[in-house]
């Protein structure tokens, strides 16, 4: 990028802090140490937090790592606490000075804020409005540089580290400070990461999903700048078998296009069709994402779907604790063309009598919290969402989900399912219904495309079924699909 890079600190003896940091006598005591009444910004592991011991591991990878290094973690598996234990450790064996956390959302944010005060931490919420921040910043960063202060935290998002009303104050950070990219595929486009900082060298990256969707140019960006993935990576497999997720039951639905719809959908796996001849690179083809989207869309919202949600949820009228997950487009009814997800809400609420209520991305940030804790008690049956629940949002008390849209996006695969099995007191194992759009009938030349994209959507598909609780049944029911268009 023909910007200078910040130091490994190669005198930092990174294989002694490791040894040091997982050997079995080192004792609770040893580890909170750190704990400074008087200073109230230090970093200080909570009295009762208990890391397990796959979050002591990857803190130990990272710093066998020197110090860089991206954590490929499953959904729900703490990266957050282990950021956080990090820090601690690095401020009592290196004396690190501050923390910069970047989160693709606000809400992100404020959910890190919230685990910061409990590491004894006051962090500086850095986005929306300057005038909210920007002088706090300062001055913090003045105290820091004159030892009058321990420690600085900053938390801030992915935008606002496109300004340089921020950019113009990174450059004062200490070499001893820890970036953490959350959520950090949404850093690999080339403007954020020619936006994140050179000059600090510890750097972290957390991710249940690092790899970009079509686009190698941005992985290889991500993970140049924080460090490549370190293995063993912590996988859903893993997450269930510590109980760091629960159990599940998984139920597959099969939906079939409508005329019209199988006809836009024969028209646009043509098109990728060709874009993929021009082109076998698919991150470097400037058609084939905007065509892969559109199909997607087409596909997310099938207007057989509604009747499919219709039948399950007959018999399910008594059940609490569903999320609904909705795509962005719109879905022919009798009433006309609408968005899907007020057509959901529609027809659970409306018809079916079903206690819900939309979360979406237009929901203020407080109406969320009312909602989520309606959800909590029971007193919404179910919340309807499109995208603002596939990263970070905590809900764990959901128990029951119906996956309305469908994507071929891992990424979103993954987070969609992660999020529904996270713990919850007297929640001892979770219940998803995935509804998968049937390709229509498609000439040859047209069905040969498709087949190689079908045949990677159901091997997510099989792995996801592999590890229910009713793997046998709903791997048939998917082998089925295989049989049917000969993959």
């Amino acid at each position: 990028m023909g910007v200078s890079e910040a130091d490994y600190f190669y005198d930092i003896n990174w294989e002694q802090l490791a040894a040091e940091y997982l050997k079995p006598s080192r004792s609770l005591r040893e580890q909170r140490s750190s704990y400074h009444a008087s200073r109230p910004q230090v970093p200080t592991l909570p009295p009762t937090l208990q890391l397990r011991d796959y979050q002591k591991q990857a803190i130990g990878r990272w710093l066998r790592h020197q110090g860089r290094g991206t954590l490929k973690m499953a959904t729900g598996s703490g990266k957050t606490i282990i950021a956080l234990a990090l820090t601690v450790e690095l401020y009592q064996k290196i004396g690190l000075q501050a923390l910069l956390v970047v989160c693709p959302y606000r809400h992100l944010v404020t959910q890190w804020a919230r685990e910061c005060e409990h590491f004894n931490l006051q962090p500086i919420l850095a986005f929306e409005s300057v005038h909210n921040w920007q002088n706090y910043l300062s001055t913090q960063l003045y105290n820091l540089q004159a030892g009058n202060q321990g420690f600085v935290t900053i938390l801030t998002t992915n935008s606002t580290l496109l300004s340089l009303s921020l950019r113009s104050q990174l450059k004062f950070l200490p070499a001893k400070t820890l970036i953490v990219g959350d959520e950090a595929h949404n850093l690999g486009s080339p403007q954020l990461e020619a936006a994140l900082p050179r000059n600090l060298g510890l750097r972290l990256a957390l991710s249940a999903t690092p790899e970009r969707y079509f686009d190698d140019d941005g992985t290889d960006l991500l993970l140049s700048y924080f460090g490549g993935i370190l293995k063993p990576e912590f996988t859903l497999a893993d997450a269930i078998a510590a109980s760091a997720l629960v159990r599940y039951l998984y139920y597959p639905i099969f939906v079939e296009l409508t005329p019209a719809e199988s006809h836009a959908y024969a028209k646009l796996t043509k098109r990728i069709g060709w874009a993929l001849q021009k082109n076998e690179n698919l991150g470097s083809d400037s058609m084939l994402t905007p065509l892969l989207m559109q199909r997607s869309r087409l596909v997310g919202a099938a207007a057989n779907k509604l009747n499919a949600l219709s039948d399950l949820m007959q018999s399910r009228r008594h059940t609490t604790h569903t999320l609904f997950y909705c795509g962005d487009g719109t879905v022919e009814t009798p009433e006309g063309s609408q968005r899907q997800v007020n057509a959901v809400a529609k027809l659970l609420g409306a018809k079916l009598g079903y206690r819900v209520n939309t979360y979406t991305a237009e929901t203020p940030l407080p109406q969320r919290e009312t909602l989520r804790e309606q959800f909590e008690r029971g007193e919404l049956q179910g919340l309807v969402a499109i995208r603002c629940l596939d990263e970070g949002v905590d809900i764990p008390a959901i128990r029951h989900a119906v996956i309305l849209a469908s994507t071929g996006n891992p990424r979103q695969f993954i987070q969609r399912r992660g999020r529904v099995l996270r713990p919850y007191p007297g929640k001892e194992q979770a219940t998803l219904f995935d509804t998968i759009v049937l390709p229509p009938n498609l000439d040859r030349d047209t069905w040969e495309v498709e087949r190689s994209l079908l045949r990677k959507e159901l091997k997510r598909f099989l792995e996801f079924a592999a590890l229910a609780e009713n793997a046998p049944e709903a791997r048939q029911k998917l082998l089925s699909l295989q049989d049917r268009y000969g993959l």
